[in-house]
Order: C-alpha cells, then structure tokens, then sequence
C-alpha cells in the first residue's frame, strides 16, 4: 500500500511538471496555435483512447459505438451551457452522465452478443445516435450547435484527462477490474468461477462511455460547435486505431497510441492528397510486425527505466 501511495505520488509529480513545461510553452508562444490546439486534441484523444481499452483491452469486448457516446457527451454539455447558462464543470458532468446512463440502457441488451455481433450492434447504435441528433432542431439538427463559449482549456483538458487516467488504472487494479480482465481471459472460466460476467461488463461499459461522454464535453467547449459530422462511425474506427497502436489491455499504451495518431495526423495535414494513405500504410506495416500494438499489454512506468538503468550498469 506504501509503495502504491509512492508511486501515485511519483507520478503527479511527473504529471505537474508535464503540465508546467507544456503551459509555458503555450503561454510564452514557444509552440505555435496550430501545435497549442493539437496539444488539447491530444489530450481529448487519450481521454477517449483509455475509456475505449476499459471495454476493448481489459473487458475483451469489440466496440464501435465510442463516437456515439462522445455525440451525447458535446451536445448535452454545450445545451447545458449555452441554453440555461451551468458552469462548465456542471455542463461536463451532466453530458458524462448522460454519455454514462445510456451507456447503460444500450449495453444491457448487446452486451450478451459477442466478437462481431456486439461490434455490428454497438456501431448501429452509434449511428443511430447520430441520426437521432441529425433531427433534432433544438440542437441545430444538420446545420450544428454553435455559439458554444470556449471554456477547454489546457489546464482543464490536462487534469480532466489525469484523472481519467487515474480512475481508470484503479479501477482495472480492483477486485471489479480483475473481473473484468477474467472476462477477458476466458468469459466461460469466469463465469464457472461465479463471476457475474454481465454485470461486469456493462459496468465497464457505462464507465467507458461516461468518460467518453467527457471527452464529448471537451471536444463541444474547444471548437465553438458541434455538428454531427463529426461524430461519424469514422470517429469510433480512429479511437479504435489509438487503442490497437498503443496496445489492447495498457492504458499507457492508449496515451502512446493518441499521442502518435494525433501528431501523424496533424504534421500530414499539409499533404490532404497522401495524408490518409501514409496514415492507413503505417498502420498495416504495424499490424504486420506488431500485431499486439506497441505494449502489448504492458504498463510503461518508472520503475521500468529504473530496471533499464540497473541492467545498463
């Protein structure tokens, strides 16, 4: 308990001084706008990265309806602020937890399918979110939501996504998230051992989709508006790709693989014509050589670098 008391200790440390040499970057314009605001993309990509391994990497399920639940998250969140004037950090929890209930109602039902049953209902349901929004004149319906205030910040963004971190690598350190990586295992072992491998998965489901649900939030109060184009089954694939990178069962794997995606994506974006095409073939060489992603299902931590340290010497 006193070295895990350590070692989070250890890592806000880490994080503070992440967060320092990256505020005063931003604030004394040492790294461009365009860099400043991909730096707040990638921070919005490792929040949804992390909640999607929750259920793909530690539960073992397949989804594709992320994108669905970050819709949910950004219009409810930005309705909230702009239509009865909340505080942003009210306006983001009332998005997660609607991203979180209807996580709920969805994964009761698909969740007894498997493989690329629950993937095929989970990107229906996706869509059908979308959809539903599409006809929603409330909330702008095709034309968008807009006249959202800018209230994501670097300092929210980094600390919301810290501590999206943090829940989500206690959780999968728990009695509930061991359950959930024994799902993973051998569904039919866990259940034979009395685990309720439902229940179990539609927990880390609706914390999967809470989170994204805050993601959703971020993404809505960065960018003014939110149109559901952006929402796309697209968007659930590219959150997907984060997570097969970095690695499926590693939540630093899922910072990695955001990290990496998002600057790809952002450096290439002077070249439209071959930016997809270079995006799509590194991805295939990557499979082809690593097909469990960077980390497999490894953890990089500091003790790591001091086991590297103790070999070098």
């Amino acid at each position: 308990m006193n070295s895990l008391r350590k070692n989070d200790a250890l890592a806000l440390l880490v994080c503070a001084v992440i967060y320092g040499a990256i505020y005063f970057a931003i604030e004394e314009r040492i790294l461009t706008p365009f860099w400043a605001l991909s730096i707040l993309a990638i921070l919005i990509n490792i929040v949804l990265s992390s909640s999607l391994n929750l259920i793909n990497g530690f539960t073992g399920q397949f989804s594709l309806g992320h994108a669905g639940f970050m819709a949910v998250g950004a219009y409810v969140s930005a309705v909230m602020t702009v239509n009865f004037e909340m505080p942003f950090a009210v306006s983001m929890l009332a998005g997660a937890v609607a991203a979180g209930g209807l996580g709920l109602l969805v994964g009761l039902p698909t969740l007894r399918l498997q493989g690329d049953y629950l993937a095929i209902a989970t990107l229906g349901f996706g869509e059908i979110i979308r959809i539903f929004i599409l006809n929603i004149e409330y909330v702008g319906g095709a034309a968008g939501f807009s006249g959202i205030p800018k209230e994501t910040t670097f300092t929210w963004a980094f600390w919301i996504m810290v501590l999206t971190l943090f829940v989500i690598r206690n959780f999968t350190r728990s009695t509930h998230g061991r359950a959930c990586i024994a799902i993973r295992e051998n569904e039919i072992a866990a259940e034979a051992m009395g685990i309720n491998t439902t229940y179990y998965k539609v927990l880390a489901f609706t914390i999967g989709a809470f989170f994204a649900g805050v993601a959703g939030g971020l993404f809505a109060h960065l960018y003014y508006i939110v149109h559901p184009g952006s929402f796309i089954f697209l968007r659930s694939f590219e959150i997907l790709a984060m997570v097969v990178l970095g690695g499926l069962g590693s939540i630093t794997g899922s910072v990695i693989g955001a990290v990496v995606l998002t600057v790809a994506s952002a450096a290439l974006a002077s070249y439209p014509e071959v930016r997809m095409l270079i995006y799509a073939a590194g991805l295939v060489i990557l499979m082809n050589f690593r097909p469990q992603g960077l980390l497999g299902t490894k953890e990089f931590s500091l003790q790591m670098l001091t086991g590297f340290r103790k070999g070098g010497k």
